[in-house]
């Protein structure tokens, strides 16, 4: 028997259908077994020979093909493959999914099967953006369905924003992450990452320096152990890594309504330097100066508690929360308190006061803490912290 690995590809109809035959191309690069689906708007900017040409697979295009029914039956097809990908995944399609309609073949393969499922949507970015859109994400993250992009750039239709479907690479690896064996392999993490911006006005706002980096290491090497990892992401000044589901916030509110809807998980690494407070009396324009020389009285309100809410959970709370302490003095004896107050299981506590250079570098020195007391590691890079982290969360779930 083949242990060749196979994609059931369905390619939905957009301008970024032309990519999913360079995708075809690159996973049969990588061993995999293509059979392409196109859905009739899909055959507007890809015809079938080119697929099935590229794929060496027959196209499957008929819900009704009484012969294909014989053969093999849409049941069948739906469930032969390791992977179903969408690619573009429309607006349509993911309203479909979110909606379990099922009225032509590839809405249909996508509610008969039991094999998971990775989008890649691509739509304009007023459709990305749209409520709806917003709503039918939130239900396929909770559905297990794992995402890849979009990108932000420009569109065909001329403008620019999110909308732009995940670069081809990018999609194969995610492809090979949601198919890895690993200790993570199966389990669900929310990462949360970079800063949140609140607005003083439509042009300021307070954050802090967190360049998001440790945030989207410990992400990437969840990846790498097979997590599917929810990725929720102030506006940070790093991107994010392939094979996450990425979810970009600005806000702490934003942040948390992300969250929530990103639950259930099994872990919640919250590395975000969220801000505790914001401005309760933003305005809705630009404050100039009065020639007074009297600075505008701003009203601050408190921001949700992320990680104590999530903490505090009865229903949906992750077997593991784990927390950050950034702080300056004290930092052992600060941390350990602020895990007691919010709840959490761990807490990775890290002195980030002037001369470390952890705050927005490439290094980090943390220690973690948790019911077997402080356990300190080295200074190393990011991406070493973000390593042993991931090890150590998939031991504890193990």
């Amino acid at each position: 028997m083949s242990t060749q690995r196979r994609i059931l590809l369905i390619i939905g109809g957009g301008i970024a259908a032309f990519k999913s035959l360079d995708l075809i191309r690159r996973l049969r690069d990588r061993g995999f077994a293509v059979t392409p689906v196109l859905t009739p708007a899909a055959e507007q900017f890809v015809t079938p020979l080119s697929a099935s040409a590229l794929a060496a697979e027959k196209v499957y295009r008929d819900l009704f093909d009484l012969t294909d029914e014989a053969e093999m039956g849409h049941i069948e097809l739906s469930r032969s493959a390791d992977l179903i990908v969408v690619a573009p995944a429309t607006a349509d399609l993911m309203a479909k999914m979110a909606h379990g309609h099922a009225n032509d073949l590839a809405s249909t393969l996508l509610l008969a099967t039991d094999t998971p499922v990775l989008i890649a949507p691509a739509m304009n970015v007023r459709m990305w953006e749209h409520p709806a859109t917003r709503r039918n994400l939130a239900t396929l993250l909770a559905d297990g369905v794992r995402t890849i992009g979009p990108d932000e750039g420009p569109m065909a239709c001329g403008e620019f924003g999110f909308g732009r479907m995940a670069e081809v690479p990018d999609i194969v690896a995610a492809v090979e992450t949601a198919l890895a064996d690993g200790p993570l392999a199966g389990r669900h993490v929310v990462v949360t990452s970079g800063p949140t911006h609140e607005p003083i006005d439509p042009v300021r706002y307070i954050a802090n320096r967190s360049s998001g980096a440790q945030g989207t290491a410990i992400a990437a090497a969840l990846v790498a152990l097979g997590a599917r990892v929810s990725f929720v992401t102030g506006p940070a000044s790093v991107p994010p890594p392939p094979g996450v589901e990425v979810v970009s916030v600005e806000t702490a509110r934003q942040m948390r309504d992300a969250v929530m809807a990103a639950l259930p998980a099994d872990a919640g690494v919250f590395a975000a330097a969220v801000a505790d407070w914001r401005v309760a009396n933003a305005a809705d324009r630009k404050m100039k100066k009065d020639g007074s020389g009297t600075p505008p009285a701003l009203e601050f309100a408190e921001n949700p508690d992320i990680l104590a809410e999530i903490s505090s959970l009865t229903e949906d709370r992750p077997a593991l929360v784990v927390g950050f302490a950034a702080e300056t003095d004290n930092v052992v004896a600060h941390a350990t308190a602020k895990r007691a107050r919010k709840g959490c299981d761990w807490i990775l506590a890290n002195d980030v006061s002037e001369g470390t250079g952890i705050m927005g570098g490439s290094e980090n020195e943390v220690t973690l803490i948790s019911d077997a007391g402080a356990e300190t590691w080295p200074r190393m890079g990011k991406d070493a912290v973000a390593r042993q982290l991931a090890q150590r969360i998939a031991e504890a779930l193990a």
